[in-house]
């Protein structure tokens, strides 16, 4: 059974990250729309910490439009530590890559 969430706005309206919680079973999925810039990312991490205390957690990237250098640091943590990135975009994945890769 899937519960879903409100989504939750975090930022100004120039930097609009949606985040979105849905649950199944032993899961959590979070699908992030818009953009992830670095002042995102202390919200980011205070609600991947509290739900993967609990639960396995899963990104859904589908929705977003923009990072930063910063979100991809942090995705790429993210996904060392044990996070699923889903439909994460092309271009983010290459950079994600290149990132854990020493490559520039």
């Amino acid at each position: 059974m899937s519960k879903k969430h409100s989504p939750k706005e975090v930022g100004s309206k120039q930097s609009m990250l949606r985040i979105q919680r849905s649950a199944n079973g032993d899961i959590v999925v979070f699908t992030l729309s818009g953009r992830i810039r670095g002042e995102d990312l202390a919200e980011l991490q205070r609600v991947f910490t509290f739900e993967g205390q609990q639960h396995c957690v899963a990104l859904d990237l589908k929705e977003v439009k923009l990072v930063d250098q910063d979100a991809v640091k942090f995705l790429a943590h993210c996904e060392t530590e044990g996070t699923a990135l889903k439909n994460c975009p092309v271009y983010i994945r290459e950079w994600i890559r290149r990132e854990t890769e020493g490559v520039r």
